[in-house]
């Protein structure tokens, strides 16, 4: 066998079809890996969400302001601004 992977595989495969625990053990560490494994993924996909929501939040607060003041370069009165935005007068 010249692939260290395949040999290191079946070395790892002939030691636990010799012992019983040390079977076990094996599967249990594994188990343990998978899960770690899984609990990242988890975690990124729920961060990468989170970056996503918090983006389109930050974005649609820019648009707002920079029509806001567009509104208010073309002399429109803050009551109407505020009105037609749905934003408070004052703030």
């Amino acid at each position: 066998m010249n692939e260290p992977i395949l040999k290191k595989a079946m070395d790892t495969l002939e030691f636990l079809s010799q012992d019983r625990e040390a079977r076990r053990l094996y599967e249990e560490r594994q188990k343990y890996l998978h899960d770690e494994v899984s609990v990242i993924e988890w975690a990124m996909e729920k961060g990468i969400a989170q970056g996503i929501e918090k983006g389109l939040v930050e974005g649609e607060k820019r648009k707002t302001i920079e029509i806001v003041k567009n509104m208010l370069s073309l002399g429109l009165e803050v009551a109407v601004i505020a009105k037609a935005s749905g934003l408070p007068e004052s703030g």
